[in-house]
């Protein structure tokens, strides 16, 4: 038996006549009958009360009807199912991002995302570390990542997206707030405020690489995971943070941006996910991301 059996048998119970059937199925009406009782042979049931104007179906017929029917829906589903898998439009996929993306991104992204790809769930984290999302990449935990890109990976396929500049955030009434633009030597002797030095943060290390350039000593004062909870501290006035620029899509009262002057004042942002990883739906939500910029 194959599926021709069932579909050539829902035709005859649905048309109740051999000759409509065969029309339905564009073949000829012998080999429809003969395809019928070799049907009917193998499932050693009698299913049809064949007359010379009209066709029957037995009790038995009317239940492998109802079967065959769902039997015949499973398999389009199944196939409708396969060809949507096949062009990246339906799955699952967990994105996360780093915290000055969720804020300049993440909006964007998520309406951009829902919209081109509506088959696929899409779940979204905010405000990871770069290093917390790279383990999350291998474990599986997250599907895509926006981040700062931190050494090179062979595990994993980057893209850079853009360069983000660095900007200062510091409190709205601080003496650096009156200043237009300012340079990493500006900030000799200030509170600062940085990324966890022990969660690897990627800004951590580019702050401190800035101010060691510039021949000043840091004075960190506060560490915070958060990116949010960093502008928060600003706000409050316990020191300045030195942050990528869509950051100030945080505007919070008490916080003044100023952009960083100085070679390397500025950070990339990338899309990243692992390299041995190419299902179609991954594939297309990375190039709309990458598409985005």
């Amino acid at each position: 038996m194959d599926l021709r059996h069932l579909r050539y048998f829902v035709a005859v119970a649905e048309e109740r006549h051999f000759g409509r059937a065969a029309e339905r199925l564009h073949m000829a009406q012998p080999p429809l009958s003969q395809q019928i009782r070799q049907l009917e042979t193998e499932l050693g049931v009698q299913l049809l009360h064949r007359t010379t104007r009209r066709v029957d179906l037995t009790e038995a017929g009317r239940a492998y009807l109802e079967r065959a029917r769902a039997i015949l829906a499973d398999v389009d589903e199944a196939a409708q199912h396969a060809r949507l898998v096949a062009a990246g439009s339906v799955g699952h996929l967990a994105i996360g991002c780093v915290g000055s993306a969720t804020y300049s991104v993440l909006p964007a992204l998520s309406r951009r995302l829902t919209e081109e790809l509506p088959g696929v769930d899409f779940s979204f984290r905010g405000e990871m570390l770069a290093p917390d999302q790279v383990e999350a990449l291998r474990t599986g935990a997250i599907d895509v990542a926006l981040l700062r890109p931190v050494a090179a990976d062979l595990s994993l396929t980057v893209h850079t997206l853009r360069r983000d500049r660095l900007v200062v955030a510091v409190p709205a009434d601080h003496p650096l707030a009156r200043r237009k633009r300012l340079r990493a030597a500006d900030l000799a002797g200030v509170d600062l405020i940085v990324h966890s030095a022990d969660r690897r943060s990627v800004m951590y290390d580019v702050v401190l690489g800035l101010l060691r350039d510039a021949g000043v000593e840091p004075h960190i004062r506060h560490e915070v995971g958060e990116t949010s909870t960093l502008v928060t501290l600003v706000a409050g006035g316990l020191g300045v943070a030195v942050v990528p620029e869509p950051v100030t899509a945080l505007a919070l009262d008490g916080v003044a941006y100023r952009p960083l002057s100085g070679a390397g004042a500025r950070v990339e942002l990338a899309v990243a996910h692992r390299a041995d990883r190419s299902e179609p739906h991954l594939e297309r939500t990375v190039g709309i991301i990458r598409a985005m910029f």
